[in-house]
């Protein structure tokens, strides 16, 4: 997605190539109107400029930008029927509209994140899970309950998981791991100091570590043997970590069954073992 693309590199951009990149995303349905000159223009910069911005997303050329928001637009309106939605809410929307906004910008990112979901990556992510001997799960704010959740879901099958949502506890538990352990590394951003220490302290103990941030590009993806790109769905008030949450937990749930399913005894004795426990509390 050419929009998710541009709002993940806008940070290692100049500030000329920033102002180009957020006139587009501010509405790209009327980047096909202008000319890579007049978009030059309109930004207060250059048609070099834009060009020079082109290529850092690693387009060859303006109208392959032009191309690449038409069949972006394209997705969104068959994915929204006839009545396509943005991602803004606007305070007097009716609340129907808000609901539709909000499910089909979900939607549209875990669709996303499965058509562009790297299959050998996460093979071999979830046979490295399913033999370590200790898994370790970083992340903090909206990617620390993600990182909870990790865990309650990999100990419901016999993996001795743990999440860890605090940097200094996160860094005394990577010293402590051995090759025979792995690591999951949560981080929209993939920019987050918190989760990028304990992570490289860990691969140089020598353990397994997969990241799953929305920027391959980024520090936490580059520290870490395997990475898993997700998706965003921002909308009004749901920027950042809280607009990926469901494409990460899409990716998540699959590593978490593909575990399931090279642990299979194992898995189906656990939760064989638990299936009473909720029965018992309602």
């Amino acid at each position: 997605m050419i929009t998710a693309l541009i709002r993940s590199e806008l940070p290692r951009m100049s500030g000329s190539l920033r102002k180009v990149g957020f006139w587009v995303l501010d509405d790209p349905g009327r980047v096909p109107g202008v000319s890579a000159a007049e978009l030059g223009r309109r930004t207060g910069t250059s048609q070099a400029t834009v060009t020079r911005f082109c290529r850092a997303l690693g387009l060859g050329s303006y109208q392959e930008l032009l191309l690449a928001l038409a069949q972006e637009r394209g997705e969104n309106e068959r994915a929204g029927g006839e009545r396509p939605l943005g991602p803004d809410i606007g305070p007097d929307d009716p609340l129907d509209q808000v609901v539709a906004a909000v499910a089909q910008a979900d939607l549209r990112a875990m669709r996303r994140t499965a058509e562009h979901l790297d299959i050998d990556a996460l093979e071999r992510a979830a046979r490295a899970l399913a033999k370590a001997r200790r898994i370790d799960v970083y992340g903090v704010g909206a990617s620390g309950v993600v990182a909870l959740e990790t865990e309650a879901r990999l100990f419901s099958i016999g993996c001795d998981a743990r999440g860890w949502t605090e940097v200094h506890a996160a860094e005394t538990s990577a010293a402590l791991l051995t090759p025979a352990d792995a690591v999951v590394a949560l981080s929209h951003s993939g920019a987050t100091r918190e989760v990028l220490s304990p992570l490289r302290l860990a691969a140089e103990r020598g353990a397994r570590t997969v990241a799953v941030t929305g920027d391959p590009r980024s520090p936490v993806a580059r520290a870490a043997s395997l990475h898993l790109t997700s998706t965003s769905a921002e909308t009004s008030f749901r920027r950042g970590g809280f607009g990926t949450r469901h494409s990460v937990l899409l990716i998540l749930d699959c590593l978490y069954a593909r575990v399931a399913q090279l642990t299979y005894a194992r898995a189906t004795a656990a939760m064989a073992l638990t299936a009473h426990i909720p029965d018992n509390h309602r």
